[in-house]
């Protein structure tokens, strides 16, 4: 599919984010209106919420634009979805004759306030990365033995807080925790020193289900994605996690970017799965390709200072599509609800400079990474702020989800001071 030309200038650059092709959703606000529902077109958030108090847009005749989240309108299916991108796409194509009425409804994007696009219901986050696993798992157990034996054969996650998800740009305070080194006999409560991201996707279930689903209903079933960042605590982790896995060192914070970027604006970048080792078991298996070819990088700029991209890989490095991810979920009969948030894991490539996280990208601490500034990095400092940006490139067109940055803020001098 090539561009899709529209009357909103800035949507026809072939590098913007954000063009007729794409049409994100978010929450925003601005000065003069209260948080509501929008889509982003080129530099411009069409207001969902007016639109819908103009009578461009309906969804079943009752307003569901006016909230806070996207929850509402997502519950509503499959259908409603389709048809409200129909029509946002009419209204904003080249030559339409809705110009008149909607061009008003446009606000800067300069001019808005982005805030947490959905209420997150429950967050999964997965380990689903072949190669991000295996060289975490080679740091602790060596080359041979690096894949737990389960691996192979689904995708590994664990439940964490959907009460700690932030959107792009909340400040990420450093946090305290029992740390345990191997010379210390006994463990000491103290602020995090082994600070980290994680470079993700997050997959957002649209329809609600009871009960085990196919990996094509799960496809189904998701409303769309955003980038994804698991800050990770990794000496916390590495005390705490055996024999049940992380808990304190995930629940500092998960940051996602404030634009959802439906299926049908990605349809044209899927991709399947790589090979396997192993076939997988009968409702594990791919029906299609499931996964998606989105660049995807980071940049890490120490305080006050420029930034420097610290990696660069691609979503189509999953071993476990989004779809896969679901489908797994919910095999023991767990339900699954509208808002539902699932990690996809960290996305590494092969070589070093595809490395989705510093515990990677060090070696655990052994391979200082020397920054353009000069400076060097094991793991995050205070005041290092980490920006996450994707992009799937098409015909003359570019699929953007905007950023998803966050700021290291020094721990608390006394986390129980009140």
């Amino acid at each position: 599919m090539p561009l899709l030309k529209s009357w909103v200038t800035s949507a026809n650059d072939a590098d913007h984010p954000f063009p007729l092709n794409n049409l994100p959703y978010g929450v925003f606000s601005t000065n003069g209106t209260e948080e509501r529902c929008g889509v982003a077109i080129g530099d411009s958030i069409l207001d969902l919420a007016a639109a819908e108090e103009a009578g461009l847009v309906s969804v079943d005749d009752m307003p569901v634009f006016d909230v806070p989240y996207w929850n509402d309108f997502m519950d509503l299916g499959s259908e409603a979805w389709d048809a409200l991108r129909a029509r946002l796409t009419e209204i904003l194509a080249e030559g339409s004759a809705d110009k008149a009425v909607a061009e008003p409804l446009l606000v800067p994007m300069a001019d808005a306030t982005l805030h947490m696009p959905i209420v997150v219901s429950e967050y999964t986050d997965f380990y689903a990365g072949r190669n991000h696993a295996f060289n975490v798992g080679t740091m602790f157990r060596g080359p041979e033995n690096a894949l737990p034996p389960n691996w192979l054969h689904i995708p590994i996650g664990y439940n964490g807080r959907a009460s700690s998800v932030v959107v792009s740009g909340t400040d990420i305070r450093r946090p305290w925790g029992q740390l345990k080194s191997p010379d210390q006999d006994l463990p000491a409560f103290m602020p995090c020193r082994r600070f980290d991201l994680e470079l993700e996707m997050g997959a957002i279930v649209g329809t609600a289900s009871d009960g085990p689903i196919t990996v094509q209903e799960a496809d189904d079933n998701i409303f769309g994605y955003v980038l994804l960042n698991d800050w990770s605590a990794r000496d916390i982790q590495a005390w705490e996690y055996q024999p049940l896995g992380p808990f304190q060192a995930k629940s500092t914070a998960t940051s996602i970017s404030p634009w959802i970027v439906t299926k049908p604006a990605l349809d044209a970048f899927r991709t399947d799965t790589p090979e396997r080792e192993f076939e997988l078991l009968d409702h594990l298996k791919d029906c299609g390709p499931m996964l998606y070819d989105i660049d995807l990088a980071v940049t890490l700029a120490p305080e006050g200072k420029e930034a420097t991209t610290i990696a660069r890989t691609n979503y189509k490095e999953m071993y476990y599509s989004a779809a896969q991810q679901l489908a797994h979920h919910t095999t023991a009969g767990t339900p699954m609800n509208v808002g539902d948030l699932l990690g996809s894991g960290t996305i590494s490539g092969a070589t070093k400079p595809e490395r989705g996280s510093l515990l990677e990208l060090s070696w655990g601490g052994k391979e200082p990474l020397t920054l353009d500034t000069g400076e060097t990095r094991t793991f995050l400092e205070d005041g290092d702020t980490l920006t996450l940006t994707g992009a799937a490139k098409g015909d003359g067109y570019t699929i953007g989800f905007g950023t998803c940055t966050g700021t290291v803020l020094p721990a608390l001098k006394d986390p129980y001071a009140r």
